[in-house]
């Protein structure tokens, strides 16, 4: 009878059958067929995991933010990933190897996703990368745990040693990076891995940490509303929820060089009063060097902005280098990116040239 069984459902039904079996994160179960089926939490030492994540009792993670990243290693006959977020608007895109990504659109309800497609089960082991591709507004993520087949996790490779953190809004997201002809807007547009921070971070050797919002600003959001998270709140923050925040604990990554592409959204309702806009970016400033003493922070006008209100803003960063008078706050002069007929967010095309924009700057800045 039990032969029957294996016959019938294979051993990917049989696994389905058992979701309800209890289990610790690190839990192993053992099927009829031998086949030995390893749990394994998401915090386990050998996951590498890039981006601010709220580490959970029962072994899962937690993020908002976009490009959050965990990548692994592993052996076995197949891997699957454990996952929901709060909305049906979060999408993840999983890395498999040298293969071509693939982008998945996650549930509320917790889901089984197969990490291996069939013709990639064959070769062992293998290398994952798993991407939160959507930003706060579309959902938090919970990555639940891993599941291997006859196998387990492998010793990881490093991250790199340097790093960096990415302040900003939309752009900095990755907004409407992979836009499609139609131009029916989807969260499925978003695609942080090809955005100008994550590329400039690649072309760095560099790890990086993108805490970014659309439509918010530095003192004021894209509508003018000043009561709702803007720069200095969500800064502070693992899960930018207005209602249920989680606060970051910073010590948990030290930047060596932060940039701060912040104030298009404050700027699309007319050019805000020029004291409070300096006061506060000169504390947040201060509050970030004060966190990072070490960290050289680098403020830009971002790719959106042009004409008078990108010289209002250029101009107000100026002053607030001139009053922290520290020689580790510079001034990087963005190149106008205006999108296209589709959408105003800078281009796949255009984040790509960014990226060329700022690397070689900022390479000779950190001497790396």
């Amino acid at each position: 009878m039990k032969i029957s069984w294996l016959k019938k459902w294979g051993l990917p039904g049989i696994i389905l059958l058992c979701l309800g079996c209890a289990a610790s994160p690190h839990s192993v179960e053992k099927f009829m067929n031998d086949t030995v089926i390893s749990r394994i939490a998401m915090t386990d030492a050998r996951m590498q995991t890039m981006g601010r994540t709220e580490l959970l009792t029962d072994g899962g993670i937690r993020f908002s933010y976009p490009g959050v990243t965990t990548h692994f290693r592993a052996n076995g006959k197949m891997l699957w990933l454990q996952a929901h977020s709060t909305s049906e608007q979060s999408h993840l895109e999983i890395i498999v190897d040298d293969n071509a990504p693939r982008v998945i659109r996650l549930a509320q309800r917790s889901q089984r996703i197969p990490l291996l497609i069939e013709a990639q089960s064959i070769a062992s082991p293998h290398q994952v990368t798993i991407i939160h591709r959507g930003e706060t507004w579309h959902g938090t993520v919970t990555l639940e745990h891993i599941e291997i087949a006859d196998g387990d996790l492998l010793d990881p490779p490093p991250l790199p040693h340097r790093r960096m953190l990415i302040l900003g809004d939309s752009v900095t997201c990755g907004e409407a990076i992979e836009r499609t002809a139609d131009c029916k807007k989807d969260t499925r547009w978003w695609n942080p891995r090809l955005s100008y921070g994550m590329l400039t971070a690649a072309a760095l050797d560099a790890q990086v940490h993108l805490v970014c919002y659309g439509g918010r600003g530095l003192v004021r959001s894209w509508n003018g509303r000043t009561d709702e998270l803007n720069l200095p709140d969500y800064v502070e923050l693992t899960i930018a929820d207005q209602t249920s925040p989680v606060t970051w604990d910073h010590r948990r990554y030290t930047p060596d060089l932060i940039l701060s592409a912040i104030g298009t959204n404050d700027f699309s309702q007319g050019i805000p009063e020029r004291e409070p806009y300096v006061t506060t970016y000169v504390r947040l400033i201060e509050r970030l060097l004060e966190l990072h003493p070490q960290a050289h922070v680098v403020l830009m006008e971002g790719a959106i902005l042009k004409d008078e209100k990108k010289a209002a803003l250029t101009e107000y960063l100026l002053e607030v280098q001139r009053r922290i008078a520290s020689p580790q706050v510079h001034l990087l002069s963005s190149n106008h990116y205006p999108g296209d007929s589709c959408d105003a967010h800078p281009t796949k095309e255009q984040h790509a040239a960014m990226a060329k924009d700022l690397a070689p700057p900022l390479k000779q800045l950190m001497q790396w």
